[in-house]
């Protein structure tokens, strides 16, 4: 790998760190940054106390750059040639322009990749992005129940080392600026109003509906397991008897089914109160999502993973509970059981759809995944 508008190395960490970030939150396809490799060489030099840095790391993030960069960034340690290094994983933010808080919404503070540098930017740029910031997102949509309660939400904290304290809800920017409950409490809450729906069709249509679940009106933590649950019993095993051995295959790769499945789910336009939708078929799953690409995104770049996360308290939550792993890369986990030749791919809606009739591998009939998203 070189630098280029997405990579960048460096050999330790420096002062500019903030600077990169936010160059990258303001670019349309995010970016990586590694700590411990010559940016001439790119050779693996390696660092001390990757630990220590990496939290040091994820608190200057944290804490120095505004809007929020909670659930837009991820912070790993790695391994090359024998050395370890830092890989920092900066999504495009969806509330451009990101900047350094301490210089403010200024060309001093916001900074645009370009080419393989981080450049200051132009005060027309920042004062453009502003005028066309996302409002309308459930952090900033303020919740009609105030009287939200989170017993469950807990109870899955409490399986992790994390815990909840007093002042979970501000620490998971549950609250809007008045310090009310916002969408995404309510959506996290033990009671609100959303029901995910798994429908079950006889055929190849949706003439005979056979069964119709609803998992719902409670967290969207359990609704989501919940979900997945239900369809991991549905992904039947089929067998097959060869001269050497028995050989079992499921109709769904379960990695694929449960990153499309994740990714349906926090990537949903919640704001319009449209959840997602699951339907079994006889020969296919198809999995709707409303909303669309990320805005100024092409099919390319879709199927690329580059990560622009439509709802980053959710996505933050998510990944506090293990249900999501580093960003971008549900996408290409799907496409590597469902590559895009499968049958007929392409946009429909405003998403991927691949559901040509059934897929067969080695003698075993697949189901291959519909993402409307």
């Amino acid at each position: 790998m070189q630098e280029s508008n997405r990579i960048e190395f460096k050999r330790e960490l420096t002062d500019s760190l903030e600077k990169e970030v936010v160059a990258f939150l303001n670019y349309r396809d995010g970016g990586v940054i590694y700590i411990g490799v010559d940016d001439q060489t790119q050779a693996a030099i390696g660092v001390s106390d990757a630990d220590v840095l990496q939290l040091k790391i994820k608190d200057r993030i944290k804490n120095n750059i505004s809007p929020s960069t909670m659930g837009l960034f991820d912070v790993i340690v790695e391994t090359r040639d024998d050395k370890v290094i830092i890989k920092i994983t900066v999504a495009s933010g969806s509330e451009k322009p990101y900047y350094l808080s301490r210089m403010g919404m200024s060309a001093k503070g916001c900074f645009i990749r370009i080419g393989s540098a981080s450049e200051p930017m132009p005060v027309r740029m920042i004062e453009d992005l502003f005028a066309r910031r996302i409002r309308n997102s459930i952090g900033t949509i303020k919740s009609r129940n105030q009287a939200l309660s989170f017993a469950q939400l807990k109870i899955y904290y409490n399986e992790t080392p994390l815990k909840l304290n007093e002042q979970f809800a501000h620490n998971l920017e549950l609250l809007t600026e008045d310090g009310s409950f916002n969408y995404a409490a309510y959506l996290l809450s033990d009671v609100n109003g959303l029901s995910i729906k798994v429908a079950k069709y006889a055929g190849t249509d949706r003439v005979n509906l056979i069964e119709n679940e609803e998992y719902g009106y409670c967290s969207l933590v359990k609704s989501t397991k919940a979900v997945l649950e239900k369809l991991k019993v549905e992904n039947k095993t089929f067998a097959r008897i060869t001269p050497g051995r028995r050989e079992e295959r499921k109709l769904l790769n379960p990695v694929a089914l449960r990153e499309a499945v994740i990714n349906a789910i926090i990537h949903n336009n919640f704001s319009n109160e449209v959840p997602p939708k699951f339907e079994l078929f006889a020969d296919r799953l198809e999995i709707t999502s409303a909303g669309g690409l990320p805005s100024g995104f092409d099919e390319e770049e879709f199927f690329m993973g580059y990560s622009v996360p439509q709802n980053k308290e959710l996505m933050r939550v998510f990944r506090d509970l293990d249900m999501v792993e580093q960003l971008g890369s549900g996408v290409p986990r799907i496409l590597e059981h469902y590559p895009r030749n499968i049958g007929r791919s392409g946009l429909h809606h405003g998403g991927i759809c691949v559901h040509r009739g059934n897929i067969h591998s080695q003698g075993y009939p697949y189901r291959p995944v519909s993402l409307d998203h």
